[in-house]
């Protein structure tokens, strides 16, 4: 039955972001400009990808959540992130220097709410429903209980923000939500694991060249399903464990550079620039020194990596 679920999540997942893609593509509400960016390289890149992935995770983990509960429940964690994403995908104010999740909730704490800042209180709020409407799993008093769905609300949101952190460069955040689906397939929650499979396959071609990114209303959404399927498809002891790691990678980027880590480990690099075409290569700058002469003479090319 699991891999039934897995395979069907996948399957509606990847037609459902796809023709959601399409579609955007020819109407593109409100036009667009709307929803073009500009990447870290300098060009055009489109955000319809992201409500199109929004779209299929969300269809996905209904068609194949398992009970009515734990579908509403993956379903609320999607879309919940999907529209406080769109918020800030589309309504933020550029102006502002609110970053990260310090900036924003010490911004709203001297009365300036940010979309950011909205968005992370829509997405705990989100969390937390999502994680009340979870089957419980473990038998527990009303103590217990109240910590174990602080702890998932918690999961929730954590993953939703990770995931969002990530989307920096192509195929980053798809690459990483594949990587954690691949590790819950084998769970109960494998039904929402397959549909993270499923719309990220179908994101990936556009996404790796540069041409879509999730934005924030993709990738919260894809973390946060993954934050519910490791809600419903692991234990008390493995939730804890992957609330700490959520926490100190949240804690890790206020100070560091994800992007930076990556570029400096071969093997994360690698990983990382997989499937992306290569990168342009800088013209050599003209010269303003005499030519050197002589068997043994030094020549640069003044080219740069960018």
């Amino acid at each position: 039955m699991s891999a039934r679920r897995w395979l069907g999540g996948a399957l509606v997942a990847a037609a459902t972001t796809s023709l959601v893609r399409s579609r955007l593509g020819r109407t593109p509400p409100g036009g667009p400009a709307r929803w073009d960016r500009t990447n870290h390289q300098g060009t055009s890149v489109s955000l319809l990808e992201g409500p199109a992935v929004a779209a299929g995770l969300a269809a996905g983990a209904l068609v194949s959540g398992g009970s009515t509960r734990s579908r509403l429940g993956h379903t609320t964690a999607t879309v919940g992130a999907l529209v406080f994403g769109l918020v800030d995908d589309l309504a933020e104010d550029t102006s502002t220097r609110s970053k990260g999740l310090r900036g924003h909730l010490g911004a709203a704490l001297h009365g300036d709410l940010t979309t950011g800042g909205l968005k992370v209180l829509g997405i705990g709020a989100t969390g937390l429903v999502a994680a009340a409407l979870a089957p419980p799993r473990e038998p527990c008093g009303p103590g217990r209980r109240t910590v174990d769905l602080v702890v998932d609300g918690a999961v929730v949101a954590g993953a939703a923000n990770l995931a969002n952190l990530l989307d920096l460069r192509p195929g980053r955040a798809l690459k990483a939500g594949s990587a954690a689906a691949l590790a819950l397939s084998g769970t109960t929650a494998s039904g929402p694991a397959g549909a993270v499979l499923g719309a990220a396959a179908a994101a990936a071609p556009a996404d790796l060249a540069g041409d879509d990114m999730l934005g924030d209303s993709g990738a919260n959404a894809l973390g946060a399903l993954l934050g519910s399927a490791v809600v419903q498809g692991t234990s008390r002891r493995a939730r804890g464990t992957v609330l700490v790691v959520l926490v100190g990678l949240t804690l890790a980027s206020e100070r560091v550079s994800f992007s930076q880590v990556i570029a400096r480990t071969p093997w994360l690099d690698a990983v990382d620039r997989w499937g992306r075409p290569p990168a342009p290569t800088a013209p050599a700058a003209p010269s303003t020194r005499p030519a050197a002469e002589g068997p043994g003479a030094a020549v640069t090319d003044g080219s740069t990596r960018p």
